[in-house]
């Protein structure tokens, strides 16, 4: 039949070398899981069943499936046996006829067109098995690819049960299969534990079905860089490097601007339309939306934002936030989550914002904090504004109207309303409403203690430099 009946991936190893306290499938890459990736591969099949092997925190594991694709069964590996001991599990929840993959959970890379091609021709060429392989140019601990004179494959070797001859082989196992169901299901009866590790290889099987009769065949994949697995954090890096050339190749053919591809990273969850412009060290994750004609770095951090068109946003570091269009962010703004910045607004130089909205045309040019506050259109937060939003035990919402101005140096201490049209004068603290077109005072009159330098910093030199000036006046 011409459909794929099963999907097995393999997500039950313990991962020590990621000497990490997450399991190894549930590290990220761009924005998603290691078992992520493999499972969106495995839908462009469309299998009809999906067991997912666990093992390793596989409550963890287990919980972050049921995220990510509820319909997969996990199969639990309480021992680890090996990966031929995994499939025989799988294959106990419940007989399948025709097709079935096998793959691991560790191969980020895989892409969904590669196996959709290795299906195509596993059906064409009628075999009971089809690998995928690979050439690499460093093939250590990978398994090797035997082939007979006729070179045909004839079996596969693991890195450790290898003699020094089959090591030099830079053709190695994908760890990716195609079987027909009922010659895996025989083949795995066959199976034995007489190996280096002592366990179930499911790379005997070739050997098994070859000695059977059956028609066993090997794809090598056109970019080997798609069956990297990961062991340790080093290779978590390269083939994050790896998916990171791949987006951003994709984003500059769709009409993206990158300036400096090697230091833009970008998930596979954020949307970036054509006409945009990525500077250099931008990172743009999460469920990010950037629309066309934004601008963003250098430098900057977006995650889980929306930007409108012809926006800029530069050195700046934003979550959780909507910018509008031809709204200006930064630099060095930080802006967290719960913001709603809107057309032609600009957020300033070392300004943080938390849960307020600023509206179409206003400004917060710099050095100022906004939390839990309503700003109006046309208004101006003058420097070194301050909204007092916290009392200790709750926080207070601050209520700004439009074309406001506050005075430099204000504190707007919540809760608060400031009417539209009116003023603060800079350097006062606002506790009372100020209504419109009114001028808010909050500040004690200024004494000047004539001397008191004189009298008490004698000998420095602000001493010297006033008595200088009261001589020559004398």
């Amino acid at each position: 039949m011409n459909r794929l009946d099963l999907a097995i991936v393999l997500a039950a190893g313990d991962g020590t070398r990621m000497k990490s306290t997450t399991a190894k499938v549930l590290h990220e890459i761009a924005g998603r899981s290691l078992l992520s990736h493999v499972l969106h591969a495995v839908s462009e099949l469309q299998p009809t069943h999906t067991r997912v092997v666990v093992g390793a925190q596989h409550e963890e594991v287990t919980s972050h499936l049921n995220e990510i694709a509820s319909k997969a069964h996990p199969v639990l590996q309480a021992e680890r046996n090996g990966t031929g001991h995994a499939v025989r599990l799988a294959l106990e929840v419940g007989a399948v006829d025709g097709t079935i993959l096998v793959t691991a959970g560790d191969t980020p890379l895989l892409t969904g067109l590669t196996l959709t091609e290795l299906f195509a021709e596993h059906i064409k060429a009628g075999a009971a098995a089809t690998v995928l392989t690979a050439e690499l140019p460093d093939p250590f601990g990978y398994g090797r690819i035997i082939r007979d004179e006729n070179d045909e494959l004839l079996k596969i070797v693991e890195e450790r049960d290898a003699s020094e001859v089959e090591r030099d082989i830079v053709e190695i196992n994908s760890g990716v299969y195609l079987f027909d169901a009922k010659a895996l299901a025989a083949a795995l009866t066959k199976i034995t534990t007489a190996n280096a590790q002592g366990e179930e290889y499911l790379t005997d099987v070739i050997a098994i079905m070859k000695a059977d009769g059956a028609k066993v065949i090997p794809i090598v994949v056109n970019n080997f860089t798609e069956i990297l697995g990961i062991n340790d954090r080093s290779q978590l890096s390269e083939c994050a490097s790896f998916m990171r050339d791949r987006i951003n190749h994709a984003l500059m053919v769709s009409g993206v601007s990158i300036i400096d591809p090697a230091t833009t990273w970008v998930d596979f969850t954020a949307e970036v339309a054509p006409n945009v412009t990525l500077l250099p060290g931008t990172s743009i994750s999460g469920h990010t939306v950037i629309e066309a004609g934004a601008v963003i770095g250098p430098r900057s951090t977006l995650t889980n934002c929306r930007v409108g068109a012809g926006a800029k946003v530069v050195e700046s570091h934003c979550a959780g936030s909507a910018i509008g269009a031809n709204a200006n962010i930064g630099p060095f703004s930080y802006l967290r989550d719960g913001n709603d910045i809107s057309a032609d607004a600009k957020v300033g130089a070392f300004v943080e914002m938390k849960n307020s909205s600023l509206g179409q045309g206003s400004k917060v040019p710099h050095l100022s904090y906004v939390g839990d506050a309503s700003i109006g259109t046309g208004t101006n937060i003058g420097a070194a504004t301050i909204f007092v939003n916290y009392d200790g035990v709750a926080k207070h919402h601050t209520e700004v109207g439009d074309y406001v101005r506050i005075g430099s140096d204000t504190m707007l201490v919540a809760p608060v309303t400031i009417g539209d049209g009116a003023y603060t004068a800079a350097g006062s603290v606002i506790t009372e409403d100020v209504p419109a077109g009114a001028i808010g005072v909050g500040r004690a009159k200024q004494r000047n203690i004539l001397d008191w330098v004189l009298r008490k910093r004698p000998g420095t030199k602000s001493a010297e430099a006033a008595k200088n000036v009261k001589g020559s006046a004398s």
